[in-house]
């Protein structure tokens, strides 16, 4: 499984490499069970940073410095945090 010091692009091509070997079938099954551990492992992972990069790149900084938070899911409607 990926190490720390892998970035999104490294950990998400790794996902992509297991879910390739495992559409394969040519994998022993106690093989095809860890892959599998590793990539949900790895995809909850990846959700996570996603998530994390959806807020930050919602959060609007007002001229003043006061913040404003953007509804990732509708990036339309701002809600004000003052």
């Amino acid at each position: 499984m990926a190490n720390k010091k892998n970035n999104f692009e490294a950990e998400l091509k790794e996902l992509e490499d297991i879910v390739t070997k495992l559409e394969d079938g040519n994998v022993p099954l106690a093989d095809a069970l860890d892959q599998f551990k590793a990539g949900v492992a790895l995809a909850r992972n990846l959700e996570k940073e996603l998530t994390a990069a959806q807020e930050t790149v919602a959060k609007l900084v007002n001229p003043d410095g006061s913040t404003q938070q953007m509804d990732p899911q509708n990036a339309g409607t701002p809600d004000d945090n003052d």
